[in-house]
């Protein structure tokens, strides 16, 4: 079994993530993140990779593209024991990502404030996010995926008893996130689909 070496944190809810943070570079687990979340991470003694510096490629488009390049999903896409994969890793320069600890923008929350305009309910559509959990789950049998924090303890667990995660619980992480990612997008379409795009007017 591969043990975990690379883990990419990028959070909106952030709740118990020091601790979890903590335990895995305690580990010995490398740390990647972004923006706020590696702020925080810092700001908690927690050394952080930023994502930008991973990639050579910096944060761009008022926040927009973060995550958005090959050196992230092709670390997360990356069939560890494929051979094929593995030549093409190292012919890139690509390096594995084991671990994605992502949470989605709070669409339902922004759109609940009825000052929310249309533009603000775009900007609070996650594209990074989304991508990169399917990604991870898609490739459930390298890649540890969590979106819920009392998953900490479980995988905390695991990684310490063995290196890595058993299947069974990246199977049921990778569920998990499909069952999140298909509520985020129908509530955007139930949203977006009581609005004029001419007026900004939300019909109710």
């Amino acid at each position: 079994m591969q043990k975990v070496e690379r883990a990419l944190i990028s959070l909106t809810d952030k709740s118990g993530i020091e601790g979890f943070a903590k335990e895995l570079e305690a580990l010995g687990i490398e740390i990647l993140s972004t923006g706020g979340t590696a702020k925080k991470l810092r700001d908690n003694g927690i050394k952080v990779t930023d994502v930008s510096e991973f990639t050579g490629f910096p944060e761009m488009l008022d926040g927009r593209v973060k995550t958005l390049h090959p050196k992230v999903h092709g670390g997360i896409l990356a069939q560890r024991h494929n051979p094929a994969h593995r030549e093409q890793m190292n012919a890139h320069g690509l390096q594995p990502i084991d671990i994605i600890a992502v949470n989605l923008y709070a669409f339902d929350k922004a759109t609940a404030d009825p000052a929310c305009t249309l533009g603000d309910a775009i900007e609070n559509i996650d594209i990074g996010g989304p991508t990169m959990l399917r990604a991870a789950a898609k490739n459930f049998h390298d890649v540890t995926v969590i979106v819920d924090p009392a998953d900490y303890p479980q995988v905390l667990a695991e990684i310490k008893a063995t290196g890595n995660t058993t299947l069974a619980t990246r199977f049921k992480l990778c569920v998990k996130v499909f069952e999140l990612t298909s509520r985020y997008d129908t509530a955007i379409a139930a949203w977006l689909g009581k609005v004029d795009p001419a007026t900004n007017a939300y019909f109710k």
